[in-house]
């Protein structure tokens, strides 16, 4: 067996075995000298008796990447191909493949890994190591696996340049790419972190980022999350020694003091150089980069996240690109968010957070998920976590509240149609509004969640956007969609674009701005209303006032809200974390129906964001205008912000329009918009004369079918009065899990 230990055991510094200078040093300058030893011991702490296994492409500089970190952690660097394998064989590792054949050397160079262990050491794999399972996880037991994740483009450049021939799998008739691209099920198999590495990235570089990422993995102290409304300086013991991390959070949905939970530290950031290397991902691949970064493995390790991303996005969407960004006309480019089971953005968070949500949560525990929507929401979530496993189903069930008469006849259809043996629609006769303070105020009265833990055994978590692992999959669309322009070719990476999103709860104009944050050049950001414009008011004068406001039914129903929950988040970041002032703000706006920026804070927020809005009127004229020049027909809420982009954008660089919803499920408008005279109003019937069209997009195969097989069917509907809602919730959690 082929063994190589840690170097000498750190030994107890004494006056007598320090050298001269040293004590010299600790006694002068004890500051520096405890600097210098913490710098140490981190460094040497930092392996302990596991090994750092280094393992990606070959040329993906696992060998010199090793020897850097090693000579950095002062401990053993193990080269496998050039210190095991041709220490084994007595021969080169090209001569050995030659010899014997790819199979039989995978075969033999697995055994080779068997019969290895080392303890405290850098070990750099041979590009095919991964393709040997039980050779991987011997070696896995006693390591952290890092990913040296190089794009395919840049590793055939490099090999290239190599003249490399001892590439295992390679042989007429299979390309290059092709082996690389087959090899990358097998490292994304075994690895616990991941380290983007760009073109130009030096090797000292990757090697910090190597320790860095494998500090991060081994402290998941490090990401924790807060309440927008908690206060850094006025924070208990108590409160700090209650860490909250991702899992805790996805739970929890609401902070216990009303407020939202966010990144203490903030989002990761990507370098230019990381980002240009997802240029030529795919947005499954994007998807899993984005997100390793923001849920620590601790949570949710990345093996799991990777089964449950290619779960939410491998088949459940219709389009291969799953958010395509199409060129309209001119510098506007749709960003098309209704390729998922019901046809709108919502899809998005809504085929992943119940596999996030269905991991995090204890398995001793039931959960009834509460839902507010004024649309698209409702039908997401209930085909979401209809999709969970059979044994998840039995733990989780899903009750959502929308206004019976707010929400268009497709969408209602929609949501009643799919019902399923977990998860119930309850029409509520009142607005949206309404449903979503009366859920907070359901998440913070702690007597009835104190009698629904301790008499049914059931806890009450929410799936609207304010869980963050409902805002969290959004970020990855707005920046999927600037990398896409950049591989058509429309910009190069680092010129600017606006976008412009039809907004009422700021949750998809928040997760923009935090992919703005994270590295994407986003130059301006445009918020789009209908004539619910509060916020529309607010951007541009700093008062967000509700008084006297009553909510408009509009042919945009997603996007009538007056109360925008996001924007809480939004507020305590640009207002440098300070859940005093959130505090204040939106407990003067419950109170007395209106708040006011400081001058300042309004400054801010007028650098990030413009805003407008959009009458129903110009709302139709602008989807039969679109139609009449381009044969392409925009739904109600993407045509409100197609006509304040037209208003707003200067035309200097690209406009991303967010294309949040199919126009299939906003039929009847979408017909009066055509100039239809007679409308039916069976909500098939309207679907099947939208076909006749032959319009692009086409019309949306779920909603068909769903429409198809489901009819408008039974659904409960309660009185606004939360009294009401709660026996509702008590007669559903009996009914379901006693």
């Amino acid at each position: 067996m082929f063994h190589i230990f840690q170097y000498q055991p750190l030994r107890l510094i004494t006056q007598n075995n320090l050298s001269s200078m040293c004590l010299k040093l600790m006694l002068s300058r004890p500051v520096a000298f405890a600097q210098i030893w913490k710098s140490w011991f981190s460094s040497h702490s930092l392996l302990g008796k596991k090994n750092i296994i280094l393992m990606g492409p070959p040329g993906a500089g696992k060998t010199t990447t090793g020897r850097i970190v090693g000579q950095k952690l002062d401990c053993p660097v193990i080269d496998i191909d050039d210190d095991v394998l041709e220490t084994t064989w007595n021969m080169s590792v090209s001569e050995k493949l030659q010899d014997v054949g790819y199979e039989e050397f995978l075969e033999e160079e697995g055994k080779a890994l068997l019969n290895f262990s080392a303890s405290g050491s850098v070990i750099s794999l041979s590009g095919s190591n991964p393709m040997h399972a039980a050779g991987m996880q011997h070696i896995k037991k006693n390591g952290i696996v890092v990913y040296l994740d190089v794009p395919t483009t840049v590793i055939m450049s490099r090999l290239k340049s190599k003249q490399m021939d001892r590439i295992v799998g390679l042989s007429p008739g299979i390309s290059l790419k092709d082996v690389l691209q087959f090899r990358k099920q097998f490292y994304k198999r075994w690895f616990d972190i991941r380290v983007l590495c760009g073109r130009d990235v030096a090797a000292e570089v990757v090697a910090e980022k190597v320790l860095d990422a494998v500090k991060r993995y081994q402290d998941s102290e490090l990401e924790t999350f807060i309440s927008t409304r908690s206060s850094r300086t006025g924070r208990s013991r108590e409160e700090d020694s209650h860490k909250l991390h991702f899992s805790d959070v996805v739970i929890q949905g609401l902070a216990l003091d009303g407020g939202l939970f966010v990144p203490e530290r903030g989002l990761p950031k990507f370098t230019a150089e990381e980002w240009q290397g997802l240029i030529e991902a795919t947005y499954i691949e994007r998807a899993q980069v984005i997100l390793e970064k923001c849920i620590h493995p601790a949570d949710i390790p990345a093996s799991k996240l990777a089964e449950i991303i290619e779960t939410a996005y491998g088949e459940n969407f219709s389009c291969s690109k799953v958010a395509p960004v199409r060129h309209l006309a001119g510098n506007q480019f749709l960003l098309e968010l209704f390729h998922g089971p019901t046809a709108s953005f919502k899809d998005f968070a809504l085929q992943l957070m119940p596999h996030l949500f269905a991991y995090c949560i204890p398995r001793s525990c039931n959960y009834l998920i509460l839902v507010a929507t004024s649309g698209d929401t409702g039908s997401a979530v209930l085909d979401g976590f209809s999709r969970l496993h059979d044994t998840d189903k039995q733990r989780i069930a899903l009750v959502n509240f929308f206004p019976e008469d707010g929400v268009s006849p497709i969408q209602k259809s929609q949501m009643i149609g799919c019902q399923k043996e977990n998860a119930w629609s309850v029409g509520v006769k009142s607005d949206f509004d309404f449903c979503q303070t009366a859920i907070k105020q359901i998440f913070t009265n702690s007597d009835f969640t104190g009698f629904l833990a301790v008499e049914y055994g059931t806890a009450l978590a929410a799936a609207n956007s304010i869980n963050w692992a409902r805002l969290l999959p959004q970020i990855i669309y707005h920046a999927s969609a600037y990398l896409d322009l950049v591989h058509q070719g429309i910009i190069s990476f680092g010129s600017p674009v606006d976008i412009c999103i039809p907004t009422g709860n700021f949750g998809n104009m928040l997760a923009a701005f935090y992919a703005k944050m994270m590295g994407i050049p986003i130059r301006k950001s445009i918020c789009a209303s209908n004539e619910n414009n509060v916020l529309t008011e607010f951007i541009r004068t700093g008062v967000y006032d509700l008084r006297g406001r009553k909510l408009i039914s509009s042919f945009s129903p997603a996007v009538d809200i007056l109360k925008s929950s996001n924007l809480e988040r939004y507020l305590h970041l640009i207002g440098n974390e300070d859940g005093q002032l959130v505090t204040q703000l939106f407990n003067q706006l419950e109170n007395q129906g209106h708040f006011q920026l400081q001058k300042d804070l309004l400054g801010k927020l007028q650098q990030d964001l413009v805003a407008g809005w959009c009458s129903d009127e110009d709302c139709l004229a602008a989807i039969h205008s679109v139609y009449n020049t381009t044969g392409y027909i925009l739904d109600t809420h993407t045509a409100v912000a197609k006509v304040v982009a037209d208003r707003l954008q200067d035309r200097t660089c690209p406009i991303i329009i967010s294309s949040t919803a199919h126009y299939s499920k906003f039929a009847p408008a979408i017909l009066r918009a055509l100039r239809i005279a007679e409308i039916n109003q069976n909500p098939l019937s309207q679907l099947h004369l939208l076909s006749s069209y032959s319009a692009l997009p086409p019309i949306h195969w779920g909603l068909l079918e769903t429409l198809k097989k489901t009819g408008n069917g039974d659904h409960q509907v309660c009185a606004a009065d939360m009294s009401a809602l709660m026996s509702h919730i008590e007669t559903l959690i009996q009914n379901h899990f006693m």
